[in-house]
């Protein structure tokens, strides 16, 4: 239950349709599924996710940072405490010179679509990667030979007392799948990147190439988390799971894609996590028993099963 005192104090300053008690995460997540969470908020600025925060932590809540939900499991119970959610109302964007800022909220089509139309060159690989620049920086999200590490700049965070904290390039940690924000928790409100200048229709044919790949060989007509393992050292997750012959592989609604292997997909629409975290083992002990390749999850699960 989420304090009577917190739900007031929060109210005061976070319009209604920004704050939402019991809300359904499978509303909130590209995979479509996930429990509730007791209580959801959007902020729209970085002054309100400072209040926030130090509310959460004068109460002593349970806190879980969200992006846009595109790599995550949300488990059947939902979320305990306080979900802080960066959507519309943190996505701005603007470009000062080859620099872009955009909020944590923005999503990374619509930040690559903004270096494009600024001819800057850098961010292509990113167009079709379905998450929020704040998500993208946490994971070091990567494709196409291009990742944030990059590109990266400046990183700007309100940490779990509610103070901001500003990061440069080397201070950000970024490795395969992994950044600092990992480890240290805090939330991730904006983010500069530095590019360089291109030549407009170079950088559209770019990104229109990469968008016919991941079209034509990503089932994103399914609700899925993206691409669910890591990429073990010397191999490619969805090429081990291929050749194990599990493609179309199903354990209730959740199904290992018959068009990429590498995705696991809410096939029917109301898959449960607990679908999904079965058919994830199943892939796991039938790799390592063909190949003695252990897959590990890219994908986050979190919330109580």
């Amino acid at each position: 239950m989420i304090d009577k005192n917190f739900i007031q104090k929060c109210q005061a300053f976070i319009e209604p349709n920004r704050f939402r008690l019991d809300e359904p995460m499978k509303l909130h997540t590209t995979f479509k599924i996930g429990g509730p969470a007791d209580c959801l908020i959007f902020p729209a600025s970085m002054e309100e996710t400072e209040k926030v925060l130090a509310l959460v932590s004068a109460y002593k809540l349970p806190l879980t940072i969200l992006g846009n939900g595109s790599n995550v499991l949300v488990q059947d119970k939902g979320i305990r405490g306080v979900v802080v959610k960066f959507a519309r109302p943190m996505a701005k964007i603007r470009h000062e010179g080859t620099r872009i800022i955009a909020g944590a909220g923005a999503l990374l089509k619509d930040v690559s679509e903004a270096a494009a139309q600024s001819s800057l060159t850098g961010l292509e690989f990113a167009c079709g990667i379905p998450g929020s620049i704040g998500g993208a920086i946490f994971m070091n999200a990567g494709a196409y030979d291009g990742e944030m590490k990059n590109v990266a700049d400046t990183v700007r965070t309100v940490d779990r007392e509610g103070k901001i904290h500003t990061y440069s390039r080397d201070e950000l940690d970024l490795g395969y799948r992994h950044s600092r924000f990992q480890d240290n928790g805090e939330a991730i409100v904006e983010v500069e990147l530095c590019l360089e200048p291109g030549d407009s229709e170079a950088i559209r044919a770019k990104m229109e190439d990469f968008t016919e790949r991941r079209e034509s060989k990503q089932p994103l007509e399914m609700p899925s988390a993206g691409s669910t393992f890591k990429r073990p050292k010397g191999y490619f997750a969805g090429t081990l799971i291929q050749e194990t012959g599990l493609k179309g592989l199903q354990v209730g609604g959740a199904q290992v894609s018959t068009k990429h292997a590498g995705f696991v997909v809410n096939a029917t629409g109301d898959a449960t996590a607990a679908d999904v975290r079965g058919l994830i083992h199943e892939v796991q002990q039938r790799v390592y028993k063909k190949h003695g390749v252990m897959l590990h999850p890219e994908v986050r699960i979190i919330g109580e099963a």
